[in-house]
């Protein structure tokens, strides 16, 4: 059955689920859906999934959202997947869906909370808001701190105290990548002093590379994209 992923790359979970699958070997069309565009609004594309949001996937006659319900069908559902990924093991499991759990109403809500009113929201066409972005990052560095001292904690460089990755640290990695497009000074301030974070980020692009640079190529241009938006705006106020 064609497998076909309907994503963004600028969108964190779907650079995970685009990572999962190129470097586990699964066969998949890669489906474009723009959000600065929004093209998620479509009707062809709230068919795939009425919540239009991304990512989503279609595998033969079956539909699915949600980037951490699909990493896991993912994981369960194509032979080859290294057990690491998502153990058999039910108790680990049970730790990975913890860590997945408190990821939604944590990390990516301070991250998403920072950077969209920092400096996303400009690209579509929406005012910059300091007073959110400052909330944002409150609980973004409260949820690094629970990362460091916790999650982190154990002998393995992985979550969990792990040897190798699993899901979730794919998706806790690409979420903290969005910081990518942020400004240096404000990036290196947010996550200089998390230093096993900064290593944990790097042994899981080392773990699942060439794919995770490639994914994560289009930062660069949309970071000095945004930018010159941030420019032209200060520009117009002044």
């Amino acid at each position: 059955m064609e497998l076909k992923l309907y994503v963004d790359r600028m969108s964190q979970p779907s650079r995970a689920i685009l990572i999962f699958c190129k470097a586990n070997g699964i066969e998949f069309e890669e489906v474009k859906i723009l959000l600065a565009k929004r093209q998620h609004h479509s009707p062809e594309f709230a068919e795939v999934n009425p919540m239009k949001q991304v990512p989503a996937i279609v595998h033969g006659d079956f539909k699915l959202f949600e980037s951490h319900a699909i990493l896991i069908y993912l994981a369960s559902a194509f032979p080859g997947v290294a057990d690491h990924w998502y153990p058999a093991d039910v108790r680990k499991r049970a730790k990975i869906h913890s860590v997945l759990d408190w990821h939604h109403s944590n990390l990516r809500r301070g991250a998403v909370g920072y950077i969209f009113n920092d400096s996303i929201a400009i690209a579509l066409g929406l005012p910059l808001n300091p007073k959110a972005a400052a909330e944002g990052e409150k609980l973004l560095s409260a949820s690094l701190a629970m990362i460091e001292s916790y999650w982190l904690e154990g002998h393995g460089p992985f979550l969990l105290g792990n040897s190798e990755p699993s899901i979730a640290d794919l998706s806790l990695v690409c979420e903290i990548m969005q910081l990518e497009v942020a400004d240096e000074n404000d990036r290196d301030r947010i996550l200089g002093p998390h230093k096993r974070i900064l290593k944990w980020i790097e042994d899981t692009k080392n773990a699942t590379s060439p794919y995770f640079e490639e994914i994560h190529s289009i930062m660069s241009p949309v970071k000095e994209k945004l930018k010159e938006l941030k420019v032209q705006a200060s520009q117009q106020s002044a």
